[in-house]
């Protein structure tokens, strides 16, 4: 069966160059998706976490402390 000329080395390396540089744009553009939705995710959970707060009508100090008791109890249980 009759194949076409084979490429050259350099042709060879120019073609993985593309596909590497191809790779790296793909890879950017995932991670700015990734981002995107990691950002979306924070958002609806600050959100909820604000409405909590509205509903328990705690300020953030008053939150903060007892989230920070809680997690302090716990570390001591665990150990």
């Amino acid at each position: 069966m009759a194949r076409g000329p084979r490429k050259s080395l350099d042709d060879k390396i120019r073609e993985k160059y593309e596909i590497i540089e191809a790779l790296k744009t793909r890879i950017k553009s995932e991670q700015s998706e990734l981002d995107a939705m990691l950002k979306e995710k924070q958002d609806k959970e600050i959100a909820e976490l604000g409405g909590i707060l509205r509903d328990s009508q705690l300020t953030a100090e008053e939150a903060k402390k007892i989230l920070q008791d809680y997690v302090a109890g716990n570390t001591k249980q665990t150990a």
